[in-house]
């Protein structure tokens, strides 16, 4: 426990180190293993309950009522890419261990020389195993952990490396106010997909406060993310200053300002607890709808939306995250308590 506090306290300072070392691989890090998630538009870190896919998120929810629960998460990307998770929750006198693998399925590809004759076809696809840890200091604080070891299988090309992220989760007594904060993806490349390649990984630092009113059923979040970085607004590179036809006067790039570039960092949150069994969640990530609307249409971008359903023995979440115009991400969640379907002796 004290090597976990410690590493809490060292995390920041290593994330920030870390954060403009080379480009960034394994994106696939950064996909929201879980319909719940998805259904809000971005990690969900700040909430504490028996939602095993949220410990994908942040580890520090992991608790032990979570005890024996599997979820399984399937979902599916434009172009017939497809994901997965898979965790499962063991309680240690030590705390609660969530083992994991997760994966993105890119397809298959067709393969061709330099004058475009078909020499076949070819696959893809990224994965990690590891484990996540969570225990509480007591009913206010909650600390968590994760391991991942990581790989990526890209034609003939193969990289491989490790990430550890970490975690934290303070409740309010009443239940009602909760805040999370998470630094994911510290870790390194050991095998590079070519020898002159040099990659790090998508290091994320984020923090989110939720907020459930007590005399009606919603509950509102808003998350920060990639605050180790402030400046994540996409610039065009090919862009060049333009000339004003009557005056000649140079017309500059142009760039973003203060507000621009902190309305780039938050993710926004409701749910409508309507029921024990049916939950209501849409979302509105700017960050994503600036970087992916189409200019003339931009529609739904940044905007996701989904439900949540109890029934006796299974939970099933649904959410839908729209890209733009050209795509959208569909999850479906499953949970159960395994001990729910074993036959109890008389």
């Amino acid at each position: 426990m004290r090597f976990l506090i410690l590493s809490f306290l060292l995390t920041p300072f290593l994330a920030f180190s870390q954060s403009a070392v080379g480009s960034n691989g394994f994106a696939f890090l950064n996909v929201n293993y879980s319909a719940r998630s998805s259904a809000m538009g971005g990690k969900t870190i700040s909430i504490y309950d028996n939602d095993l896919s949220l410990a994908n998120d942040n580890p520090a929810v992991l608790n032990e009522k979570m005890n024996g629960i599997i979820h399984v998460n399937q979902g599916l990307l434009p172009a017939g890419i497809n994901f997965g998770a898979v965790n499962y929750a063991i309680k240690t006198k030590f705390g609660v261990f969530a083992p994991s693998v997760k994966y993105v399925n890119y397809g298959k590809f067709t393969e061709t020389d330099e004058t475009g004759r078909v020499l076949g076809s070819f696959s893809a696809t990224d994965f990690s195993v590891g484990t996540n840890f969570g225990r509480s200091l007591n009913k206010v604080i909650h600390l968590g952990a994760n391991f991942q070891f990581l790989g990526s299988n890209l034609e003939t090309y193969s990289a491989y490396g490790m990430s550890l992220g970490f975690g934290v989760l303070m409740t309010h007594p009443n239940e009602l106010i909760s805040g999370g904060l998470t630094v994911r993806n510290i870790g390194f490349v050991f095998k590079e997909y070519t020898s002159n390649a040099k990659t790090s990984l998508p290091i994320d630092v984020q923090a989110a406060f939720s907020f459930k009113l007590k005399h009606a059923p919603f509950r509102f979040s808003i998350l920060g993310h990639h605050l180790n970085q402030w400046n994540i607004v996409y610039q065009d590179p090919t862009l060049k200053p333009t000339f004003d036809a009557l005056t000649g006067d140079t017309i500059p790039v142009p760039t973003a300002g203060f507000g621009e570039k902190l309305a780039n960092h938050f993710n926004f949150h409701v749910e409508l607890l309507a029921s024990k069994s049916v939950q209501i969640r849409a979302g509105f990530d700017y960050h994503r709808r600036q970087q992916l609307k189409l200019i003339d249409r931009p529609g739904l971008a940044g905007f996701s939306f989904g439900v949540g359903m109890r029934f006796k023995k299974i939970s099933l979440d649904y959410g839908f995250m729209v890209f733009s115009k050209a795509g959208q991400n569909h999850s479906i969640g499953i949970s159960t308590q395994i001990s729910d379907w074993l036959k109890k002796k008389n």
